[in-house]
C-alpha cells in the first residue's frame, strides 16, 4: 500500500472518529436543549429529542461557518497539525465526555475539544504554536457565556413577570406551555449552529494538514458540513438522559414560564456567540440562564451546591482533556 493510500485511510478513520465525537456531543448535550421543556411537562422525552434534533440539523441553513473557521484555523497554527495531533485532540475530548456523561455532570463538549487540541499541540511543539488570540477568546467566553445567559434569562423573567402581572397564573401557564416550544426550538437551533461547527472545524483542520483542503479555502467541503450536522442531530435524537435530571430539576425547579425565559436567554447568547465566530459551551450558557431565572424568583430557589459542582467541572474540562490528549498524542506518535 503506497503512502497516498495510507494517508487516505488514516484521514478516513480520523473523520469517522470526529463524527463519533460529534454524535457524542449531541448525545451528551441533548439535555441542554430538552431538559427544561421535559421538566416542565410541555413535551414528553421522546417528543423532545425529535424536536431538538430537527432544529439541530435545520441550523445548517441559518448560520455562517464562523465557528468552524475559528476551530480549524484560529486555535493552532495549521503547519503544526498532523494526524497524531488530531487523534490526540479527539481522544482527549471523547474521554472527558464519557467520564462526565457517566457521572451525569453537564460539562462542555466544546471546551473538551479545545482542551484536546491545546494538549496535543503542546505535546508536539510546545505553546509557541498555539494562537493566543483564538484561545483567549474561547477562555474569556467560559465566563462571558454563562454570565450573559444569566443576565438575559433574569431580564426575560423580570420582563415577563411585569407583562403578566395582571394575568391569572393558570392563563400564564397555558400561554407559556405553547411559547416554550418556540424557545426550545430556538435554543436547539443555536445548539446545532454552534456545536456542529466545532467538529466541522477539526475535520477541516485535518483535511488541510493532509492536503485535501487549503488554508486559503473559505469553506470546507460540503460533505463535511452535512455529515457533522446530521451526526449531532442523531446524537441528540438518542439523548443523554443522565444529564436531563440535573439540568431540568436539580439546579432549580422550573415552570413553563421559567423554561421559556431560560431557553430564550440561552438562545440569544448562542446566536450572538455564533455570529461572532466564538465556540462557546451550550452547557455553560443554559446553566447560567437557568440559574438566572431561578434567582429572580428567590435566591434560595437555586441549589447553589449543585451549580458549584458544575462550575468545578467547567474549570477542570480544558486541563483534564488537554492532559489526556497529550498522552494520546504521545502514544499515537510512538506506535504509529
Amino acid at each position: 500500500m503506497d503512502a497516498l493510500q495510507i494517508s487516505f485511510w488514516v484521514v478516513a478513520l480520523l473523520v469517522v472518529l470526529a463524527l463519533a465525537f460529534d454524535f457524542m456531543n449531541g448525545f451528551h448535550d441533548a439535555a441542554n436543549s430538552i431538559a427544561t421543556v421535559v421538566s416542565t411537562g410541555v413535551l414528553k422525552p421522546h417528543q423532545a429529542v425529535v424536536f431538538a434534533a430537527f432544529f439541530n440539523v435545520v441550523a445548517i441553513f441559518v448560520f455562517h461557518l464562523t465557528v468552524a473557521a475559528t476551530i480549524g484555523k484560529g486555535i493552532a497554527e495549521p503547519g503544526v497539525i498532523d494526524h497524531h495531533v488530531v487523534f490526540g485532540a479527539l481522544i482527549g475530548a471523547i474521554t472527558w465526555n464519557l467520564i462526565t456523561w457517566w457521572y451525569g455532570i453537564p460539562s462542555s463538549s466544546s471546551h473538551a475539544l479545545i482542551g484536546g487540541i491545546v494538549g496535543a499541540v503542546i505535546a508536539k511543539a510546545g505553546t509557541g504554536k498555539l494562537i493566543g488570540a483564538g484561545i483567549t477568546k474561547v477562555v474569556a467566553f467560559i465566563f462571558v457565556s454563562p454570565l450573559l445567559g444569566f443576565t438575559l434569562g433574569s431580564l426575560m423573567m423580570v420582563l415577563v413577570a411585569w407583562i403578566c402581572r395582571r394575568t391569572s397564573p393558570l392563563k400564564v401557564d397555558r400561554w407559556f406551555r405553547r411559547l416554550q416550544l418556540v424557545s426550545a426550538g430556538a435554543y436547539s437551533l443555536g445548539h446545532g449552529g454552534n456545536d456542529a461547527q466545532k467538529t466541522i472545524g477539526i475535520i477541516w483542520m485535518l483535511l488541510i494538514a493532509a492536503g485535501y483542503s487549503s488554508v486559503q479555502d473559505k469553506m470546507p467541503p460540503t460533505w463535511v458540513i452535512w455529515a457533522c450536522y446530521l451526526a449531532i442531530g442523531a446524537g441528540t435524537l438518542f439523548g443523554g438522559w443522565r444529564i436531563v435530571k440535573t439540568m431540568g430539576q436539580r439546579i432549580t425547579k422550573l415552570k413553563p414560564v421559567g423554561g421559556f425565559c431560560a431557553e430564550t436567554g440561552g438562545a440569544l447568547t448562542l446566536f450572538i456567540a455564533t455570529g461572532l465566530g466564538i465556540p462557546v459551551s451550550t452547557t455553560h450558557t443554559i446553566t447560567g440562564a437557568i440559574v438566572g431565572v431561578g434567582s429572580v424568583r428567590n435566591a434560595s430557589a437555586v441549589r447553589w451546591g449543585v451549580a458549584g459542582n458544575i462550575v468545578w467541572a467547567w474549570v477542570l474540562t480544558i486541563p483534564a482533556s488537554a492532559f489526556v490528549a497529550a498522552v494520546a498524542y504521545w502514544i499515537s506518535f510512538t506506535l504509529f
